[in-house]
């Protein structure tokens, strides 16, 4: 049976925000850019107590908590304390799949810290990120990626649900369909017409029954039904393109005004790229996104950034606008795949049984 923990940050952004700057610990903040165009990449859990949620339009933000301080965020920073939270993951297994800068499965199945209890190591963990970077973090234990993934929200912020093999079934039975990851409104609201609603009612019913509901899906959120998924973690993703945006403060519509946004991104993509290693580009692209939120991308293949290439993809993408305005511009390059090597050795990083269990001793004790 696996042993699978779901890391995810609290707030991450905002907290690393309210950890270092003292000023932004006791208001609700949101972490975007101040325009009436930007939207938040996310805020702390002040903020949503007024409803204010990532994703959310800053004018819509400002409107439900006009108390609401938007922080500029630092990309650099959060990316630079991900990778410190990936090295803590790395004492207990390399076998880690990041699901952005502040989410991450791990697989401790062959882990043998704590005598192999995934309950410990997932609070050790927790201990350790908040001991050493004064951020913290939720945890889900479970059999497979989609329990932990959803026992990782139950308590939150700062905590942690273990579902064990035993208590699955239990578990999953009343679990809404809309915690299931690919089901969001529409598919919520067509499951439901047919008296979709939990687990339960899709264990009552059969795969066929669900394929005139949702077509190929089906198979999927039948298993779910059950708290079944088999997937295994993809310890390795590559990189597979590269991109830079920008959402503009007015719309605009001339090639000019355009080329000139370009340039700004331009600048930034290339910078972008140099932190990229090993990858070779195979093709380049622009991006519109137009006044009514239509967009579209051209791409032609190159083996290099091609300045000279920007006024021939930019004029194929005004030729789509069909006359409307544009609110976001940006720049693509896509990569080739990437050979598969070998990973980690999973020793190299672990820490001894002896120390860690004297550690826990020590640490355990004061978790929440």
């Amino acid at each position: 049976m696996k042993k699978i923990i779901h890391i995810d940050m609290d707030a991450f952004y905002a907290s690393v925000e309210m950890r270092d700057f003292p000023q932004y610990r006791d208001i609700p903040i949101g972490i975007g850019w101040d325009t009436k165009r930007s939207v938040l990449c996310t805020c702390n859990y002040l903020a949503r107590q007024y409803g204010v949620h990532s994703a959310m339009p800053v004018i819509t933000a400002k409107r439900l908590c006009p108390n609401l301080t938007i922080v500029n965020g630092r990309m650099e920073i959060y990316r630079e304390i991900s990778q410190q939270i990936r090295r803590i993951f790395l004492r207990y297994t390399d076998i880690i799949e990041p699901l952005s800068l502040d989410e991450a499965y791990l697989d401790v199945t062959e882990c043998k810290l704590f005598k192999g209890s995934a309950t410990l190591i997932a609070e050790q963990i927790r201990a350790d990120i908040f001991r050493e970077l004064n951020l913290t973090a939720s945890a889900g234990v479970a059999p497979n990626k989609f329990l932990a993934k959803i026992a990782s929200d139950e308590n939150k912020p700062n905590g942690q649900c273990v579902i064990t093999p035993d208590k699955v079934a239990e578990f999953v039975s009343e679990l809404p369909l809309r915690k299931i990851s690919g089901i969001g409104p529409k598919t919520a609201e067509k499951l439901a017409k047919h008296g979709f609603t939990t687990c339960a009612d899709v264990r009552a019913s059969s795969e066929n029954n669900l394929k005139t509901i949702v077509g190929k899906f089906a198979t999927s959120l039948y298993q779910r039904g059950f708290g079944v998924d088999n997937r295994e973690l993809t310890v390795k993703r590559q990189r597979k393109s590269l991109a830079v945006e920008t959402t503009l403060a007015q719309d605009i519509s001339s090639e000019q005004q355009c080329l000139e946004i370009i340039a700004v991104l331009k600048t930034k993509l290339l910078q972008r790229l140099a932190n990229v290693e090993g990858r070779k580009i195979c093709r380049q692209g622009i991006k519109l996104k137009f006044f009514d939120f239509n967009q579209t991308t051209v791409e032609q293949q190159s083996n290099c950034f091609n300045e000279q290439l920007i006024p021939e993809l930019l004029s194929t993408a005004l030729s789509r606008s069909k006359g409307r305005a544009i609110r976001l511009i940006g720049l693509t390059l896509g990569f080739t795949a990437l050979e598969k090597k070998s990973e980690i050795n999973k020793n190299n990083n672990l820490l001894e049984n002896q120390q860690q269990e004297k550690y826990v001793e020590q640490l355990c004790l004061n978790i929440e």
